[in-house]
């Protein structure tokens, strides 16, 4: 089976690994603090925190602005349910916008979602490729809100030659095991060029636990064990290094599917404006209207052929623990979305040859369906 993503480990990310199990700290030691320098240098932001998953990057970033019961953060419903769940664990409401065509929120319907209540705006760069960042932050200086991008799928990505991490108060990244870059299976980071923040999160993360003297600490607040261990962090200095040779092979895998499915009726790509640049963490598709009846059939067609497909994703409100807490609700582009795009294979394990599978079989299988009134 070829994976829509998966990780990359080589000789030089075990040799790594087993160095740090070698030394005096698993955990808590000099790796976690040169990963995280590693990481503000390449984002060209200030400071970085990592913690144990982007879930908990998320929760930490909630907690570390004061977001509780009866605040509302504003975030979009084409996302891991993740990015919503942090508010809820800190007694928030999210807020669902819309989406665009390219599965990012769409930046134009966010004011009218803004109340009293309003404490973030929380945009996910989906697939890789940067939402309008600009207009965001222009709204939530408008409005006095906070900015936190969930960049999760965008390590790596850019803005006008500006990598994504420092547009924002605080943006989120992940170290999944499906990202471009792991740190032994689960990871995530707070980017941030907020000093204040910087120290928040940093103590938010680790139980609320500051040491004072010698032996002597204080817990100032409640916090949390979301720490990211040595072992981890030699993991992912390692990777970090190859981060722009995996994205590159990402995107000449991505260039290929381009060309072919160019002038084909019944695939739209969806591809990033000319002045960013994505991480390619997906290569979505959409699927011409007609084949939205039979996109179960087409999903498990590529399978059968060997080809791991995958959508992203459920309107996070579609989940019936969302319509219990919040009842029904609809976005049409969100709804749309869901019902067209396709994740199709494309990371660095791949080869071109690959590629040439993947896109042979799938416009072979699309062949195959007759379109319905949808």
């Amino acid at each position: 089976m070829i994976p829509y993503s998966c990780q990359n480990i080589d000789e030089d990310d075990i040799k790594a690994v087993t160095e740090a199990l070698k030394s005096d700290f698993l955990t808590g030691g000099e790796r976690v603090e040169a990963f995280e320098s590693a990481l503000a240098r390449y984002l060209h932001v200030k400071h970085v925190v990592v913690v144990n998953s982007a879930t908990s990057a998320l929760h930490v970033a909630y907690r570390s602005i004061g977001l509780c019961d009866e605040d509302e953060i504003i975030t979009t419903p084409i996302t891991f349910a993740a990015t919503a769940n942090a508010a809820l664990m800190c007694g928030a409401k999210p807020l669902f916008c819309d989406v665009k065509l390219d599965g990012n929120i769409d930046e134009r319907k966010l004011e009218a979602l803004i109340t009293p209540k309003t404490k973030a705006i929380v945009p996910v760069d989906f697939g890789g490729n940067p939402v309008e960042i600009e207009a965001i932050k222009a709204l939530c200086k408008r409005y006095n809100l906070v900015l936190i991008d969930d960049a999760s799928h965008a390590l790596g990505s850019e803005i006008n030659g500006q990598k994504v991490g420092g547009f924002a108060h605080m943006s989120i990244f992940s170290f999944h095991a499906i990202k471009p870059i792991t740190t032994c299976g689960e990871g995530g980071a707070i980017a941030t060029n907020d000093s204040a923040l910087y120290e928040k999160t940093k103590k938010i993360r680790s139980h609320g636990i500051v040491k004072k003297a010698l032996w002597n600490s204080d817990m100032e607040e409640l916090g949390y064990n979301y720490r990211l261990s040595d072992v981890a962090c030699a993991m992912g200095l390692s990777q970090l290094k190859k981060l722009d040779s995996f994205i590159a092979k990402r995107a000449q895998i991505a260039a290929f599917y381009d060309e072919i499915f160019a002038s084909h009726p019944s695939v739209f790509p969806i591809k990033p404006p000319l002045h960013v640049k994505s991480a390619r963490h997906l290569y979505p598709v959409l699927l011409e209207r007609s084949l939205w009846c039979a996109k179960e059939d087409i999903f498990k067609a590529l399978h059968v052929k060997g080809i791991g497909v995958q959508v992203h994703y459920k309107p996070t409100y579609q989940y019936s623990y969302y319509k219990e807490l919040f009842g029904q609700q609809r976005l049409p582009n969100a709804e749309d979305f869901y019902k067209a795009e396709l994740s199709l294979p494309c990371h660095q394990g791949m080869s071109m040859e690959d590629a040439d599978y993947v896109a042979k079989e799938f416009l072979g299988i699309l062949g195959n369906f007759k379109g319905c009134r949808v």
